[in-house]
């Protein structure tokens, strides 16, 4: 077997590989309400004008520049936003407030605060005016026709505001991913139950679903297998309805790897060993046309592959191209003396523009990423001193 480790950025491109030969095809209607985190499936088409009209941008006074020679003009309206001016009445001036309708024939809007008002309620301009000024001509958003939002976009606040500007009610978005997940091993006990001897409570499976919901997939919890071959056998069979599924605590060779066994009995399976620190070995498969990724079972190991991983293979599942979170540069506010031959993610925060990070980086430690903000990373053979640039990787960017 080779001892050669996989580097990151080969094992991401081949699971988006992975990902892109199997796309989620089916596509389905929903509200607004319920499109958040969702995918859309089709391109966004505005179907009118944004702004929809010329309208103001401030408070103030509408008037036809070539009408204005100086002199006050007299108050012929009063435009509200929501309201339907008249045309302007040649040789007056309109009092309008933001977001109202332009009246046809002005072509200046000037603020209120540049406006005097005389005693017969007459209008003094003190300011040199222009044509257009404080205006927001139709369409200056976008026009009717033009494309606004790419398939493939993730929804979110703003581009679920942008649909509604444009009046749209329900959007076209990709079905939900479905993912299994299941966690193998007698040594795993859930919360609430006593824990007996060597036995662990299990955190991978909370951390798993709740992170996939937050990534819009529809979760299938598979719980924990119990160390036979025989009920191994029975789970996978269950879960010919998904389209992915996802295991903690890695798949070896070892002869009490029933997991293994079993995927290998009714498919085919692939050990990498990465260059990735925390986690290193990670598995990718088949069960019966079903793909399987298998993550190390280190809590912090799961952390790490499953954001910078798996992550993005169930977004680009859903047909979203930029999958790569935000990363930018720091100086780093430690020392790491010990060059290693793996990628390492530490867990860490930013204090005064400096990266820290926690005390204890075992992949078995949780409670690192609970205090950390992002992910610290040191490339291969590099030993980072404080003030060094290293790379900051937002939690917030992985999470969601």
């Amino acid at each position: 077997m080779s001892t050669v480790l996989m580097p990151v950025e080969d094992a991401l491109d081949k699971l988006l590989a992975l990902a892109e030969a199997a796309p989620i095809k089916e596509t389905e209607q929903v509200p607004l309400a319920a499109a958040e985190g969702r995918v859309l499936a089709r391109e966004l088409v505005s179907s009118l004008d944004l702004p929809p009209w010329p309208n103001s941008a401030m408070d103030g006074y509408a008037l036809r520049l070539a009408d204005w020679t100086g002199e006050p003009l007299a108050v012929s309206q009063r435009v509200f936003a929501g309201h339907s001016p008249e045309p302007l009445q040649p040789g007056t001036c309109a009092r309008i407030f933001t977001g109202a309708p332009l009246p046809l024939g002005a072509d200046c809007v000037e603020m209120q605060e540049n406006a005097e008002v005389l005693d017969d309620q007459r209008i003094r301009f003190s300011e040199p005016l222009r044509e257009g000024q404080n205006i927001r001509p139709q369409g200056q958003e976008t026009r009717a026709g033009e494309a606004v939002l790419a398939a493939g976009t993730r929804l979110g606040p703003i581009e679920l505001g942008l649909a509604a500007s444009l009046g749209c009610a329900e959007l076209t978005v990709v079905r939900r991913v479905r993912v299994a997940v299941l966690s193998t091993g007698d040594e795993l006990v859930e919360p609430g139950l006593p824990l007996g001897p060597g036995q662990i409570y299990n955190s991978n499976r909370r951390l798993l679903g709740s992170w996939l919901q937050r990534l819009g997939c529809e979760v299938i919890d598979a719980g924990i297998i119990a160390d036979d071959l025989q009920t191994t056998r029975d789970c996978l069979a269950a879960l010919q309805a998904v389209d992915l599924i996802l295991s903690t605590g890695g798949v070896s060779v070892g002869e009490a790897d029933y997991l293994g066994i079993a995927l290998r009995e009714e498919g085919e399976l692939s050990l990498w060993k990465l260059a990735i620190k925390p986690g290193k070995p990670l598995t990718f498969g088949h069960y019966k046309g079903v793909p399987v990724i298998g993550l190390p079972g280190n809590p912090a190991s799961t952390l790490v592959t499953f954001g910078l991983l798996t992550r993005p293979y169930l977004l680009r599942r859903q047909g979203v191209g930029d999958v790569t979170p935000l990363q930018f540069p720091v100086p780093a506010g430690f020392d790491w003396p010990k060059a290693g031959n793996r990628r390492e993610y530490l867990r860490g925060r930013l204090e005064q523009g400096s990266a820290l990070i926690y005390k204890n980086q075992s992949s078995g430690v949780l409670r690192s990423a609970a205090w950390a903000e992002g992910l610290v990373e040191v490339r291969e053979g590099h030993t980072p001193g404080k003030g060094d640039i290293v790379q900051f990787i937002p939690l917030s960017e992985l999470l969601g």
